[in-house]
């Protein structure tokens, strides 16, 4: 009858070597680190550095996607001008991206 099912593994007797599963479990943690945790938190400070370099004049986009130059810059907030005359009050940290001068065109 051994040919139709297989005979365990855990019926000859040991396991397996738990100093491998020790070190395969570092090098699990170690991948996690270097591709997901540490890149999350360079993204992270680099944002941070960014908001906090905000002044008056600078065109950015924000998480929603709204294009404006900074007309006034708070502690928790930033004025927007969207367009000539149109002003937008969004929150500091909303602001995705810092783009280059001349991005908004004056028609």
């Amino acid at each position: 009858m051994d040919f139709f099912i297989a005979d365990a593994h855990a019926q000859g007797g040991g396991g397996g070597d738990p100093t491998f599963s020790f070190i395969m479990l570092i090098a699990l943690f170690a991948v996690f680190y270097f591709v997901l945790i540490r890149p999350q938190s360079k993204r992270q400070k680099e944002h941070k550095a960014m908001v906090a370099g905000l002044s008056k004049g600078d065109e950015v986009v924000t998480n929603g996607g709204l294009l404006g130059k900074i007309t006034n810059v708070g502690d928790s907030f930033v004025t927007l001008e969207v367009t000539e005359g149109t002003q937008v009050k969004v929150q500091r940290v909303s602001v995705a991206a810092l783009m280059p001068k001349g991005t908004i065109r004056s028609d």
